[in-house]
C-alpha cells in the first residue's frame, strides 16, 4: 500500500521555487563557482550543473516535513555540484536544509549537526594547510564554515529561543489554568460557606414562624394564639436582622449601615433563651473558657442548628447543650428525646447535618449525629490548641 507523502508547506515551495529559478538563470548565463580548467572539475560543461540543482531544489520541498532525509539527499547532491563547475544556487540551497535540519529536525539532530560540522570545518581547516603549508589551503575550512557549521549554529539558536518561547507560553497558560481552577474553587468554598451561613441564621427562626402559626392556626384559644403569634413576630425580627447581616457581609461594606457582629459562645445565653421561647425544654451546661473566633463561630453554629433540628424533630423532653474543654479541644454534645414523633414539627432539608459536618471539618475536628437508644445525640469535637498557638 502506498504512503502518502506529507504535503510540503507553501513557503517551502516558494523556497525551492524561488531557488530552482535562481540556478537556471545562472545557467542560462554560464556563470559557476569554478571555471572549467580547475582540476577539481571532473564533469565539465553546462549540463552536469541541472542535475545537482533539481535535486537539491526537490531536496527543498522537504526541508520542514522530513528534514533529515532532505539534509542527506542534499549532501549528495552537493558533492555531486562539487565535481562540476559549480552552481551558488546550490550552495546556497544546501545551507538553507543545514539551517533546517536543526531547526525542523529531531532535538538529537539539533544537537548534533554543530558539533559534526564544527569538527569537519576544523578538519577542513587543519589538514589542507597541513598537507600544502599554504594560507590558501584555509579557505577549505572557511568555506566548509560558511556551508555547513555557521548554518548549524544559526539553526540552533532559533531552535533554542522558539523552544524557550515555547516553554514560557506552556507554563503562562499553565499558571493560568492553575488561576482559573484556584478562582473556581475559591468561588465554590465561598458559596458553600454562604449557603451555611443563610442556613444557620435563618433555618431556626423560619422553623419557629412555621411551627407557631400552625399552632396559632390550628388552636381556638385566643391567648394562645396570640402567644404564638408573639413568638412568630419575635422570631421574623430576629430572622431579618440576620438577613440584614448577611446582605451587610455580602455588599463588603459597601452599606453605610455596619452588618451586626459574628456570634460567639458568649451569645449561647440568648440562643438558648430564645429556644425556650419556642417552647423547647433546654439546660445549659458550658464551661469551655477562651476559645479562637473560628471555633466558637463553628460551636455556636452547631449548637444553633442542633435547637433548630430538636425544635422540628424531637420528642417531648429535655434538651441538653453541653460544652466541656478537655486537653487541646472544645467538646459540644446535645441530646434531645428521639422517637414518638410520626412527622417533624416543619419540614426539613437534611443540609443542617451537612453544614455542621462541613464546619468541623474545616476546623479539622470531629462530627456524628445518629440516635442512641432513646435520644437523638449530636457530638462535635473541635481543636483549639493549634489555632491558639497560631494566633500567638
Amino acid at each position: 500500500m502506498a504512503v502518502a507523502l506529507p504535503r510540503p508547506p507553501r513557503f517551502d515551495v516558494g523556497v525551492a521555487l524561488s531557488g530552482l529559478a535562481g540556478g537556471l538563470l545562472l545557467w542560462v548565463f554560464g556563470l559557476g563557482v569554478r571555471p572549467g580548467d580547475d582540476p577539481l572539475v571532473l564533469f565539465d560543461g553546462r549540463g552536469p550543473l541541472l542535475v545537482p540543482l533539481l535535486v537539491i531544489a526537490g531536496c527543498e520541498l522537504l526541508r520542514r516535513t522530513a528534514p533529515r532525509t532532505a539534509l542527506a539527499v542534499g549532501t549528495l547532491a552537493l558533492a555531486a555540484d562539487a565535481m562540476t563547475r559549480g552552481s551558488i544556487a546550490t550552495i546556497v540551497m544546501y545551507t538553507d536544509l543545514m539551517y533546517a535540519a536543526v531547526v525542523y529536525g529531531t532535538a538529537a539532530t539539533a544537537r548534533r549537526l554543530p558539533w559534526i560540522t564544527g569538527v569537519l570545518t576544523l578538519a577542513a581547516t587543519l589538514v589542507p594547510y597541513a598537507v600544502w603549508r599554504v594560507p590558501e589551503a584555509l579557505l577549505f575550512g572557511l568555506v566548509v564554515a560558511a556551508v555547513a557549521f555557521g548554518p548549524a549554529s544559526t539553526g540552533l539558536i532559533v531552535r533554542n529561543h522558539r523552544d524557550a518561547a515555547e516553554a514560557a507560553r506552556l507554563r503562562a497558560e499553565q499558571t493560568a489554568l492553575l488561576a482559573e481552577m484556584d478562582r473556581v474553587q475559591a468561588v465554590t468554598a465561598e458559596r458553600a460557606r454562604m449557603a451555611r451561613e443563610l442556613h444557620d441564621m435563618v433555618a431556626n427562626h423560619l422553623s419557629a414562624i412555621a411551627i407557631h402559626s400552625t399552632a396559632a392556626l390550628s388552636l381556638d384559644d385566643p391567648a394562645t394564639s396570640k402567644e404564638a403569634l408573639g413568638v412568630v413576630r419575635e422570631n421574623s425580627v430576629q430572622g431579618l436582622a440576620e438577613m440584614r447581616r448577611l446582605i451587610g457581609i455580602l455588599r463588603d461594606g459597601e452599606d453605610d449601615r455596619e452588618p451586626a457582629a459574628t456570634p460567639t459562645l458568649d451569645g449561647l445565653g440568648a440562643l438558648v433563651e430564645g429556644a425556650r421561647a419556642n417552647g423547647l425544654d433546654v439546660v445549659l451546661d458550658a464551661a469551655y473558657g477562651d476559645v479562637p473566633a473560628p471555633v466558637g463561630l463553628a460551636a455556636y453554629r452547631i449548637v444553633q442548628e442542633s435547637l433548630t433540628n430538636a425544635l422540628k424533630h424531637a420528642a417531648p423532653g429535655k434538651v441538653t447543650v453541653c460544652l466541656s474543654r478537655p486537653a487541646g479541644a472544645l467538646d459540644i454534645r446535645v441530646t434531645s428525646a428521639h422517637g414518638g414523633r410520626d412527622t417533624p414539627r416543619a419540614p426539613g432539608s437534611g443540609a443542617g447535618l451537612v453544614g455542621m459536618r462541613e464546619r468541623a471539618a474545616l476546623l479539622d475536628g470531629t462530627f456524628e449525629a445518629g440516635p442512641q437508644g432513646t435520644l437523638w445525640v449530636v457530638r462535635a469535637t473541635l481543636p483549639v490548641t493549634d489555632i491558639l498557638q497560631g494566633d500567638t
